[in-house]
């Protein structure tokens, strides 16, 4: 018993990162080449079949258009990846910068900014992304501005600690002896070395993007309809929940697999790329 334990204990995870492999990829297909998963149109638009549950015709059913929501689904993946892609790339971009600044331009820069990302720290994140669709407007490109200006501000507080501590390593001292410039040392040495274990941060990062992106959405300042992003599917599900309850909870669903997908992922890599740096 023992024995079976131990090994179940050993293979679990494997399989577990296997299959979200197999998620994450049947995802990534989904929003590159959506034509080889489905036929149809997510638009197409069949009043003869409108709110019909899931059969074998339509795997998700249909909506109160008679559209089938699997075509849906997979056709809102490139919209939903895509801003948890955006997203995450835009808050490493903006938290980069003022990470490193933070950490390398001196005691009062470093504090003005530490400052600065404590006070937006402690707004919550949804919170921000909510100002900046107050300001722009509900829109894709504004879906990707307010969740990754809403996850900056704590990427930029690991990157500042990050470098802080990567910058007291031994090899830095070295090469500044060997009379390298402080750029190429950055450039060479300390930038890889603080951001490689932050590569699963931003993995983990946009899972919680799309999770976040798809929040806003159900709350109708995200994408606008007829868009098939998974959040917008969710909120023109909403209506018809107590009747038509696929239209809720299958998108939901797909929306977890894929959160907790990437997030096994992220952490799979946080334990590969996590140890001391060279």
């Amino acid at each position: 018993m023992s024995t079976l334990t131990v090994t179940r204990a050993v293979h679990l995870p494997k399989v577990g990162t296997v299959l979200s492999l197999l998620v994450v990829a049947f995802v990534v297909a989904a929003a590159l080449v959506p034509g080889l998963l489905v036929d149809g149109s997510p638009t197409a638009i069949d009043l003869k079949s409108t709110l019909e549950a899931p059969s074998w015709a339509h795997p998700f059913g249909t909506d109160d258009a008679g559209r089938d929501l699997f075509t849906r689904v997979v056709h809102g993946a490139r919209e939903s990846l895509g801003i948890g892609l955006g997203a995450t790339a835009l808050a490493f971009v903006i938290a980069i910068g003022l990470g490193f600044t933070a950490a390398l331009a001196g005691r009062v820069v470093d504090a003005a900014i530490t400052r600065v990302l404590e006070v937006a720290f402690a707004f919550p994140a949804l919170l921000l992304a909510l100002l900046v669709i107050a300001v722009r407007g509900p829109s894709l490109a504004t879906s990707i501005a307010a969740v990754g200006i809403g996850s900056a501000p704590g990427y930029a507080r690991m990157i500042r600690g990050q470098v802080l501590a990567v910058r007291q390593a031994g090899f830095i001292e070295a090469a500044a002896a060997l009379g390298h410039g402080w750029f190429t040392v950055i450039r060479r040495h300390l930038f890889p070395n603080a951001m490689r274990p932050l590569v699963a941060v931003a993995t983990l990062g946009v899972g919680q993007s799309i999770v976040w992106a798809s929040a806003l959405s159900f709350l109708g300042l995200g994408v606008a309809p007829p868009s098939s992003e998974w959040g917008a599917l969710l909120d023109a599900g909403r209506l018809h929940i107590t009747t038509s309850w696929w239209l809720e909870i299958l998108p939901g669903v797909v929306i977890v697999l894929v959160a907790i997908s990437v997030t096994s992922l992220g952490r799979t890599l946080q334990n590969r790329l996590g140890g001391a740096a060279r």
